[in-house]
Protein backbone atom coordinates (compact mmCIF):
# COMPACT_ATOMS: atom_id res chain seq x y z
CA UNK A 1 0.00 0.00 0.00
CA UNK A 2 1.61 3.33 -0.75
CA UNK A 3 1.74 6.59 1.14
CA UNK A 4 -1.13 8.09 -1.10
CA UNK A 5 -3.54 5.09 -1.26
CA UNK A 6 -2.93 5.03 2.31
CA UNK A 7 -3.84 8.53 2.96
CA UNK A 8 -6.77 8.23 0.61
CA UNK A 9 -8.21 5.38 2.51
CA UNK A 10 -8.12 7.59 5.67
CA UNK A 11 -10.20 10.21 4.07
CA UNK A 12 -12.70 7.63 3.04
CA UNK A 13 -12.74 6.48 6.69
CA UNK A 14 -13.43 9.88 8.07
CA UNK A 15 -16.76 10.40 5.80
CA UNK A 16 -17.74 6.54 6.74
CA UNK A 17 -17.59 7.69 10.69
CA UNK A 18 -19.38 10.96 9.54
CA UNK A 19 -22.07 9.45 8.38
CA UNK A 20 -22.18 6.70 11.61
CA UNK A 21 -21.79 10.40 13.94
CA UNK A 22 -24.81 11.64 12.05
CA UNK A 23 -27.00 8.72 12.48
CA UNK A 24 -26.37 8.58 16.33
CA UNK A 25 -26.27 11.71 16.87
CA UNK A 26 -28.10 13.96 14.22
CA UNK A 27 -26.39 17.52 12.43
CA UNK A 28 -26.41 19.16 15.53
CA UNK A 29 -24.82 16.83 17.89
CA UNK A 30 -22.08 15.88 15.30
CA UNK A 31 -21.43 19.88 14.72
CA UNK A 32 -20.89 19.66 18.20
CA UNK A 33 -18.84 16.74 18.74
CA UNK A 34 -16.65 18.21 15.87
CA UNK A 35 -16.20 21.55 17.88
CA UNK A 36 -15.39 19.61 21.74
CA UNK A 37 -12.89 18.12 19.31
CA UNK A 38 -11.13 21.16 17.86
CA UNK A 39 -11.22 22.89 21.52
CA UNK A 40 -9.13 19.78 22.33
CA UNK A 41 -6.98 20.20 19.77
CA UNK A 42 -6.40 23.60 20.08
CA UNK A 43 -5.10 22.68 24.39
CA UNK A 44 -2.80 20.05 23.09
CA UNK A 45 -0.27 19.76 20.85
CA UNK A 46 1.23 16.79 18.24
CA UNK A 47 3.21 14.35 19.87
CA UNK A 48 5.76 14.09 17.20
CA UNK A 49 8.53 13.09 20.11
CA UNK A 50 7.98 11.06 22.68
CA UNK A 51 8.30 11.87 25.75
CA UNK A 52 11.11 9.01 26.78
CA UNK A 53 13.55 10.82 23.98
CA UNK A 54 15.95 7.78 24.10
CA UNK A 55 15.07 4.55 22.37
CA UNK A 56 15.34 2.38 24.57
CA UNK A 57 18.07 -1.32 24.73
CA UNK A 58 15.35 -3.95 24.24
CA UNK A 59 16.54 -7.39 25.18
CA UNK A 60 15.91 -10.11 22.69
CA UNK A 61 13.63 -11.92 25.00
CA UNK A 62 11.96 -8.80 25.41
CA UNK A 63 8.53 -8.76 23.70
CA UNK A 64 6.92 -5.33 22.13
CA UNK A 65 3.47 -4.24 21.94
CA UNK A 66 2.22 -1.54 19.85
CA UNK A 67 -1.23 -0.01 20.88
CA UNK A 68 -3.47 2.23 18.57
CA UNK A 69 -6.38 4.19 20.18
CA UNK A 70 -8.46 6.75 18.45
CA UNK A 71 -7.36 9.33 21.25
CA UNK A 72 -4.45 9.08 24.11
CA UNK A 73 -6.39 8.36 27.04
CA UNK A 74 -7.26 10.59 30.04
CA UNK A 75 -8.99 8.93 32.80
CA UNK A 76 -10.94 12.29 33.26
CA UNK A 77 -12.77 11.61 30.00
CA UNK A 78 -14.00 8.50 29.70
CA UNK A 79 -14.22 4.34 31.17
CA UNK A 80 -12.58 3.63 28.11
CA UNK A 81 -8.99 5.65 29.41
CA UNK A 82 -9.10 4.01 32.58
CA UNK A 83 -9.19 0.76 31.54
CA UNK A 84 -6.35 1.26 28.67
CA UNK A 85 -4.23 2.98 31.11
CA UNK A 86 -4.64 -0.47 33.68
CA UNK A 87 -4.20 -2.59 30.00
CA UNK A 88 -0.71 -0.53 29.61
CA UNK A 89 0.03 -1.38 33.48
CA UNK A 90 -0.28 -4.80 33.32
CA UNK A 91 1.20 -5.12 29.98
CA UNK A 92 4.49 -3.51 31.81
CA UNK A 93 3.92 -6.22 34.59
CA UNK A 94 3.64 -8.74 32.05
CA UNK A 95 7.20 -7.72 30.86
CA UNK A 96 5.96 -6.39 28.03
CA UNK A 97 7.84 -3.04 25.90
CA UNK A 98 4.55 -0.99 25.25
CA UNK A 99 4.74 1.72 22.41
CA UNK A 100 1.27 3.88 21.88
CA UNK A 101 -0.14 6.08 18.95
CA UNK A 102 -3.41 8.12 18.72
CA UNK A 103 -5.18 7.99 15.81
CA UNK A 104 -5.61 12.00 15.97
CA UNK A 105 -2.04 12.66 16.33
CA UNK A 106 -3.20 14.52 19.27
CA UNK A 107 -1.32 14.35 22.56
CA UNK A 108 -0.99 16.58 25.69
CA UNK A 109 2.11 17.15 27.53
CA UNK A 110 0.26 15.70 29.91
CA UNK A 111 -1.00 12.65 28.24
CA UNK A 112 2.51 11.81 27.30
CA UNK A 113 3.68 12.41 30.65
CA UNK A 114 0.91 10.06 32.47
CA UNK A 115 1.94 7.52 29.89
CA UNK A 116 5.54 7.73 30.20
CA UNK A 117 5.09 7.34 34.05
CA UNK A 118 3.95 3.74 33.25
CA UNK A 119 6.99 3.00 30.84
CA UNK A 120 4.75 3.49 27.84
CA UNK A 121 6.55 5.65 24.42
CA UNK A 122 3.70 7.71 23.26
CA UNK A 123 4.78 8.32 19.15
CA UNK A 124 3.20 11.11 16.85
CA UNK A 125 3.73 11.40 13.12
CA UNK A 126 2.95 9.18 10.39
CA UNK A 127 1.81 5.45 11.30
CA UNK A 128 2.59 3.56 8.36
CA UNK A 129 6.10 4.87 8.39
CA UNK A 130 6.57 4.55 11.78
CA UNK A 131 5.47 0.76 10.86
CA UNK A 132 8.11 0.87 7.96
CA UNK A 133 10.54 1.24 10.54
CA UNK A 134 9.99 -0.94 13.35
CA UNK A 135 7.13 -3.26 12.41
CA UNK A 136 9.76 -6.28 12.35
CA UNK A 137 10.33 -5.89 15.87
CA UNK A 138 6.96 -5.94 16.89
CA UNK A 139 5.55 -9.39 18.45
CA UNK A 140 1.57 -8.16 18.98
CA UNK A 141 -0.15 -4.61 17.42
CA UNK A 142 -3.87 -4.02 19.55
CA UNK A 143 -6.24 -1.85 17.54
CA UNK A 144 -8.95 -0.26 19.41
CA UNK A 145 -12.08 0.32 18.80
CA UNK A 146 -13.68 -0.43 14.88
CA UNK A 147 -13.06 2.53 12.92
CA UNK A 148 -9.02 2.38 14.54
CA UNK A 149 -8.90 -1.03 12.91
CA UNK A 150 -10.46 -0.69 9.86
CA UNK A 151 -7.84 1.79 8.98
CA UNK A 152 -4.81 0.27 10.27
CA UNK A 153 -5.13 -3.65 10.43
CA UNK A 154 -3.85 -4.03 6.30
CA UNK A 155 -0.73 -1.90 6.97
CA UNK A 156 -0.14 -3.70 9.88
CA UNK A 157 -0.24 -6.67 8.32
CA UNK A 158 2.03 -5.42 5.53
CA UNK A 159 4.57 -4.47 7.43
CA UNK A 160 4.79 -6.10 11.22
CA UNK A 161 3.37 -9.48 9.41
CA UNK A 162 4.88 -11.58 12.32
CA UNK A 163 2.72 -10.05 15.05
CA UNK A 164 -0.26 -10.95 16.70
CA UNK A 165 -3.07 -8.86 15.78
CA UNK A 166 -5.27 -8.13 18.63
CA UNK A 167 -8.83 -5.88 18.11
CA UNK A 168 -10.68 -4.65 21.28
CA UNK A 169 -13.88 -3.86 20.63
CA UNK A 170 -14.12 -1.73 23.77
CA UNK A 171 -17.95 -2.22 23.31
CA UNK A 172 -19.83 -4.25 20.01
CA UNK A 173 -20.74 -0.48 17.80
CA UNK A 174 -23.35 -2.73 16.20
CA UNK A 175 -25.23 -3.59 19.55
CA UNK A 176 -25.16 -0.28 21.03
CA UNK A 177 -26.68 1.60 17.38
CA UNK A 178 -29.31 -1.35 17.30
CA UNK A 179 -30.67 -0.78 20.68
CA UNK A 180 -30.33 2.85 20.16
CA UNK A 181 -32.64 2.24 16.66
CA UNK A 182 -35.02 0.11 18.93
CA UNK A 183 -35.74 3.36 21.57
CA UNK A 184 -35.36 6.02 19.00
CA UNK A 185 -37.31 4.22 16.26
CA UNK A 186 -34.80 5.58 13.72
CA UNK A 187 -34.47 3.53 10.72
CA UNK A 188 -31.28 5.15 9.44
CA UNK A 189 -29.55 4.17 13.06
CA UNK A 190 -31.01 0.56 12.33
CA UNK A 191 -28.98 0.48 9.01
CA UNK A 192 -26.27 2.23 10.62
CA UNK A 193 -26.12 -1.31 13.03
CA UNK A 194 -26.37 -3.26 10.02
CA UNK A 195 -23.01 -1.72 8.07
CA UNK A 196 -21.65 -2.01 11.84
CA UNK A 197 -22.33 -5.40 12.53
CA UNK A 198 -21.10 -6.69 9.41
CA UNK A 199 -18.25 -4.56 9.31
CA UNK A 200 -17.06 -5.25 12.88
CA UNK A 201 -18.02 -9.24 11.58
CA UNK A 202 -15.33 -8.91 8.80
CA UNK A 203 -12.58 -7.17 11.26
CA UNK A 204 -13.01 -9.93 13.82
CA UNK A 205 -12.65 -12.16 10.89
CA UNK A 206 -9.23 -10.69 9.97
CA UNK A 207 -7.50 -10.18 13.53
CA UNK A 208 -5.90 -13.27 15.59
CA UNK A 209 -7.70 -12.80 18.66
CA UNK A 210 -10.57 -10.20 19.40
CA UNK A 211 -10.90 -8.72 23.28
CA UNK A 212 -14.53 -7.75 24.14
CA UNK A 213 -15.34 -6.67 28.22
CA UNK A 214 -18.62 -8.48 28.59
CA UNK A 215 -19.58 -12.23 28.75
CA UNK A 216 -22.75 -11.32 26.81
CA UNK A 217 -20.55 -10.17 23.85
CA UNK A 218 -18.25 -13.04 24.06
CA UNK A 219 -21.30 -15.52 23.75
CA UNK A 220 -22.52 -12.96 20.88
CA UNK A 221 -19.78 -13.23 18.89
CA UNK A 222 -18.54 -16.68 20.11
CA UNK A 223 -22.55 -18.12 18.09
CA UNK A 224 -22.29 -15.75 15.23
CA UNK A 225 -18.42 -16.12 14.61
CA UNK A 226 -17.46 -19.83 16.22
CA UNK A 227 -14.49 -20.08 14.57
CA UNK A 228 -12.71 -16.37 15.86
CA UNK A 229 -10.40 -16.44 19.15
CA UNK A 230 -12.43 -14.63 21.30
CA UNK A 231 -11.34 -13.11 24.90
CA UNK A 232 -13.04 -11.43 27.57
CA UNK A 233 -10.93 -8.54 28.67
CA UNK A 234 -13.12 -6.46 30.92
CA UNK A 235 -12.95 -3.11 32.71
CA UNK A 236 -10.11 -3.25 35.48
CA UNK A 237 -10.57 -1.29 38.97
CA UNK A 238 -9.02 -1.91 42.58
CA UNK A 239 -11.57 -1.89 45.35
CA UNK A 240 -11.49 0.80 48.30
CA UNK A 241 -12.71 1.41 51.85
CA UNK A 242 -15.48 3.52 51.86
CA UNK A 243 -14.45 6.60 53.85
CA UNK A 244 -18.09 7.65 54.39
CA UNK A 245 -21.13 6.34 56.31
CA UNK A 246 -24.84 6.69 55.23
CA UNK A 247 -25.90 9.63 56.85
CA UNK A 248 -22.73 11.36 56.09
CA UNK A 249 -24.16 11.21 52.15
CA UNK A 250 -26.82 13.16 50.49
CA UNK A 251 -27.77 13.74 47.06
CA UNK A 252 -27.68 11.27 43.33
CA UNK A 253 -24.51 11.02 41.15
CA UNK A 254 -24.24 10.08 37.40
CA UNK A 255 -21.12 10.01 35.58
CA UNK A 256 -20.80 9.92 31.33
CA UNK A 257 -19.33 11.92 29.03
CA UNK A 258 -22.38 13.95 26.64
CA UNK A 259 -20.54 13.20 23.36
CA UNK A 260 -21.37 9.67 24.14
CA UNK A 261 -25.09 8.97 23.17
CA UNK A 262 -26.22 6.30 25.11
CA UNK A 263 -25.72 8.90 28.19
CA UNK A 264 -27.10 12.15 26.82
CA UNK A 265 -30.37 10.22 26.20
CA UNK A 266 -29.70 8.89 29.98
CA UNK A 267 -30.22 12.03 31.55
CA UNK A 268 -32.68 13.23 29.30
CA UNK A 269 -34.86 10.60 30.28
CA UNK A 270 -33.83 10.96 33.88
CA UNK A 271 -34.51 14.12 34.03
CA UNK A 272 -37.66 14.57 32.43
CA UNK A 273 -39.54 10.83 34.10
CA UNK A 274 -37.94 9.85 37.26
CA UNK A 275 -36.11 13.30 38.88
CA UNK A 276 -39.53 15.13 39.15
CA UNK A 277 -41.24 11.15 40.90
CA UNK A 278 -38.27 11.46 43.28
CA UNK A 279 -38.00 15.08 44.13
CA UNK A 280 -42.45 14.82 45.05
CA UNK A 281 -41.16 11.97 47.67
CA UNK A 282 -38.24 13.73 48.99
CA UNK A 283 -37.35 17.34 47.19
CA UNK A 284 -34.39 18.27 48.84
CA UNK A 285 -32.75 15.51 46.76
CA UNK A 286 -30.33 16.66 44.03
CA UNK A 287 -28.89 15.32 41.14
CA UNK A 288 -25.11 15.73 40.08
CA UNK A 289 -24.16 15.40 36.68
CA UNK A 290 -20.48 14.63 35.56
CA UNK A 291 -18.95 14.47 32.41
CA UNK A 292 -18.20 16.95 29.22
CA UNK A 293 -21.70 18.45 27.74
CA UNK A 294 -21.74 20.37 24.99
CA UNK A 295 -23.79 24.02 25.73
CA UNK A 296 -26.98 22.87 24.42
CA UNK A 297 -27.47 20.03 26.74
CA UNK A 298 -26.33 22.08 29.46
CA UNK A 299 -29.13 24.43 28.83
CA UNK A 300 -31.77 21.35 28.65
CA UNK A 301 -30.45 20.07 31.99
CA UNK A 302 -30.80 23.27 33.64
CA UNK A 303 -33.53 23.07 36.33
CA UNK A 304 -33.99 23.12 40.21
CA UNK A 305 -32.25 20.02 41.63
CA UNK A 306 -30.00 19.59 39.10
CA UNK A 307 -26.26 20.60 39.35
CA UNK A 308 -24.03 19.98 35.74
CA UNK A 309 -20.25 19.85 37.12
CA UNK A 310 -18.72 19.38 33.50
CA UNK A 311 -15.88 17.02 33.88
CA UNK A 312 -14.00 17.38 36.90
CA UNK A 313 -10.53 16.71 37.68
CA UNK A 314 -10.87 14.48 40.67
CA UNK A 315 -14.03 12.40 40.64
CA UNK A 316 -13.67 11.11 44.25
CA UNK A 317 -14.93 14.07 46.38
CA UNK A 318 -18.40 13.39 44.77
CA UNK A 319 -18.26 9.70 45.23
CA UNK A 320 -17.91 10.38 48.72
CA UNK A 321 -20.36 12.58 49.14
CA UNK A 322 -23.29 11.09 46.89
CA UNK A 323 -25.44 8.51 48.42
CA UNK A 324 -26.32 6.91 45.67
CA UNK A 325 -25.12 6.33 41.81
CA UNK A 326 -27.62 6.21 39.25
CA UNK A 327 -27.26 4.40 35.85
CA UNK A 328 -30.39 5.10 33.73
CA UNK A 329 -29.08 3.66 30.55
CA UNK A 330 -31.72 2.69 27.90
CA UNK A 331 -29.41 1.76 25.04
CA UNK A 332 -25.59 0.60 24.86
CA UNK A 333 -23.26 -2.22 25.25
CA UNK A 334 -19.68 -3.51 27.04
CA UNK A 335 -19.45 -2.54 30.43
CA UNK A 336 -20.42 0.29 32.03
CA UNK A 337 -17.36 2.01 33.88
CA UNK A 338 -19.26 4.33 35.79
CA UNK A 339 -21.06 1.49 37.60
CA UNK A 340 -17.54 -0.37 38.04
CA UNK A 341 -16.10 2.83 39.42
CA UNK A 342 -19.17 3.87 42.47
CA UNK A 343 -19.45 -0.28 43.28
CA UNK A 344 -15.40 0.15 43.68
CA UNK A 345 -15.55 2.82 46.23
CA UNK A 346 -18.72 1.16 47.94
CA UNK A 347 -21.28 4.04 46.66
CA UNK A 348 -24.41 1.65 45.85
CA UNK A 349 -25.96 1.80 42.54
CA UNK A 350 -29.73 1.91 40.76
CA UNK A 351 -29.82 1.08 36.84
CA UNK A 352 -31.39 -0.54 34.30
CA UNK A 353 -31.07 -3.83 32.74
CA UNK A 354 -28.91 -2.59 30.06
CA UNK A 355 -26.31 -0.86 32.29
CA UNK A 356 -25.61 -4.11 34.81
CA UNK A 357 -24.92 -5.87 31.19
CA UNK A 358 -21.63 -7.84 32.30
CA UNK A 359 -22.01 -6.93 35.84
CA UNK A 360 -22.52 -9.75 37.60
CA UNK A 361 -25.28 -7.96 39.27
CA UNK A 362 -27.65 -9.53 41.97
CA UNK A 363 -30.96 -7.41 42.25
CA UNK A 364 -30.88 -6.47 45.91
CA UNK A 365 -27.18 -8.14 46.33
CA UNK A 366 -24.94 -5.85 44.85
CA UNK A 367 -27.09 -3.26 43.18
CA UNK A 368 -30.82 -2.83 42.41
CA UNK A 369 -32.50 -2.91 38.92
CA UNK A 370 -35.03 -1.03 37.44
CA UNK A 371 -36.53 -0.38 34.09
CA UNK A 372 -39.33 2.08 33.84
CA UNK A 373 -40.07 5.63 35.38
CA UNK A 374 -41.83 4.66 38.35
CA UNK A 375 -40.13 1.63 39.49
CA UNK A 376 -36.89 3.31 38.74
CA UNK A 377 -37.84 6.17 40.97
CA UNK A 378 -39.28 3.54 43.63
CA UNK A 379 -35.45 1.56 43.44
CA UNK A 380 -33.79 5.04 44.40
CA UNK A 381 -35.86 5.99 47.38
CA UNK A 382 -35.84 2.65 49.31
CA UNK A 383 -32.55 2.42 48.74
CA UNK A 384 -32.31 6.43 50.05
CA UNK A 385 -34.22 5.86 52.91
CA UNK A 386 -33.39 2.48 53.73
CA UNK A 387 -29.91 2.42 56.03
CA UNK A 388 -29.96 -1.11 56.56
CA UNK A 389 -29.88 -1.88 52.42
CA UNK A 390 -27.39 0.33 51.54
CA UNK A 391 -25.06 -0.93 54.02
CA UNK A 392 -25.53 -4.07 52.10
CA UNK A 393 -24.93 -2.59 48.97
CA UNK A 394 -22.19 -0.91 50.27
CA UNK A 395 -20.32 -3.77 51.21
CA UNK A 396 -21.44 -6.01 48.25
CA UNK A 397 -19.69 -3.59 45.99
CA UNK A 398 -15.66 -3.54 46.37
CA UNK A 399 -16.39 -7.97 46.81
CA UNK A 400 -17.90 -7.59 43.52
CA UNK A 401 -15.47 -5.48 41.93
CA UNK A 402 -12.58 -8.15 43.26
CA UNK A 403 -14.09 -10.91 41.82
CA UNK A 404 -15.00 -10.04 38.34
CA UNK A 405 -12.61 -6.97 37.58
CA UNK A 406 -9.40 -7.32 38.93
CA UNK A 407 -5.93 -6.83 37.05
CA UNK A 408 -5.05 -10.15 38.42
CA UNK A 409 -7.81 -10.86 36.04
CA UNK A 410 -6.93 -8.90 33.18
CA UNK A 411 -3.41 -10.10 33.20
CA UNK A 412 -4.92 -13.94 32.66
CA UNK A 413 -6.58 -12.60 29.58
CA UNK A 414 -3.25 -10.69 28.15
CA UNK A 415 -1.34 -13.74 28.82
CA UNK A 416 -4.35 -16.33 27.03
CA UNK A 417 -4.65 -13.56 23.96
CA UNK A 418 -0.93 -13.31 23.27
CA UNK A 419 0.43 -17.11 24.46
CA UNK A 420 2.23 -17.77 21.26
CA UNK A 421 3.55 -14.11 20.60
CA UNK A 422 6.66 -15.31 23.38
CA UNK A 423 10.17 -15.16 22.50
CA UNK A 424 12.26 -18.16 22.87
Amino acid sequence: MSDLSWRLQRIGFFFRRLNGSLAARGWAGTLQRIKQERVRARGARLASEPILKDEPSISPTTRRILIVDAMAPDPTRDSGSVRLLHIFDALRAEGWHVDFFADDGIASTDDMARLAMLGVRTHGGDLRRWLIDKGAGLDAVMLCRLHVARQHLAIVRKYAPQATVAFDTVDLHYVRERRAAVVSGSSRMLRQAQRSQQLETDVIGEADVTFVVSSEEQTILSKDIPQAHIVLLSNIHEPSRRTREFTERRDLLFVGGFGHPPNADAMQWFVADILPRIQQAEPDIKLHIVGDIDDLSRQCMARDGVIVHGRVADLLPLIEASRLSVAPLRFGAGVKGKVNQAMSHGLPVVLTTIAAEGMHITQDVDGLLADTPEDFAAAVLRAYRDEALWLRLSDAGPENIRAHFSSNLARQALRAAFQNTRRP
